[in-house]
């Protein structure tokens, strides 16, 4: 059987929402023979436990307003570890291809002539409903599902097509959505999507401070300052959200309530 990593060669994999059991096969066999990981600050501490004792690890930060390194210096580490023949695991939290940043890495490493492959992880919108007993489409109402990222620099409001994504018969998921939620709020209602629509908010989703609330579009920004925690926030609009059977609202409830 052939070494998952060659010597030289940049794996980014997804290190999914947190919990190491919602890793793919291929994702922890990668991370286990890697001889360096460059890993974001919220790959959780299940994941990297997986790295090999023998193995460096490079945290590069990434997290919104509180980022370590810029992506430049984060390209130059990836090239200079793999020219010297390391085998190299950039570690991303959720998946790499949605709000990674990975065109960019692929780009600096392809242009040293350097290998670069993408191992895929769960992203934390299909953890956040898979945990919530919710779907993220559902058949006759939510037949669209749209990726949207709610950060924004710092003085600037978000610049979105509002009108194309207050459409009910779609589910809407915004990352990093807690400072951004007021703001989410009042576009899509101004824009005709019903006060009224179910929305799920959720945060550390599969880690045991997982916090999961479920509220409705006019009462989002109240309901993500009651959210326990400063962590980033994942917003789930539409349909779709609306609360699944009474057991799984109320151990969710519950859950909000133990962390207050």
């Amino acid at each position: 059987m052939s070494e998952p990593i060659a010597p030289g060669e940049v794996w980014l994999v997804g290190a999914g929402p947190g919990d190491p059991d919602l890793l793919t096969r291929k994702a922890e066999r990668l991370i286990r023979a890697a001889d360096i990981v460059f890993h974001d600050a919220l790959v959780g501490p299940g994941v990297l436990a997986l790295i090999h004792p023998h193995a460096e690890r490079v945290s590069v930060g990434k997290r919104s307003g509180r980022h370590s390194r810029t992506q430049a210096a984060i390209d130059a580490l990836l090239v200079q570890a793999a020219r010297a023949g390391k085998r190299v695991v950039r570690l991303k939290g959720g998946d790499p291809s949605i709000f990674g940043r990975s065109t960019e890495e692929i780009a600096a490493l392809s242009d040293h002539g350097i290998r670069v492959r993408i191992c895929p992880g769960i992203t934390a919108a299909s953890a956040a409903a898979a945990h919530a007993g919710v779907s993220l489409t559902l058949r006759g109402t939510a037949r669209q599902l749209r990726f949207v990222t709610a950060h924004a620099r710092a003085g600037e409001t978000l610049d979105l097509d509002w009108a194309a994504l207050a459409d009910p018969g779609a589910t809407l998921a915004f990352y990093m959505g807690r400072a951004a939620a007021p703001d989410i709020c009042q576009r899509l209602i101004a824009h005709g999507l019903a006060p009224t629509t179910p929305a799920l908010i959720a945060s550390d989703v599969s880690l045991a401070s997982e916090c999961l609330v479920h509220t409705r579009l006019d009462l989002l920004a109240l309901a993500i300052d009651r959210t326990p925690g400063a962590a980033p926030a994942l917003i789930l609009i539409g349909e779709a959200m609306r609360a699944p059977p009474a057991t799984a609202v109320t151990e969710a409830l519950e859950t909000v309530a133990r962390r207050e």
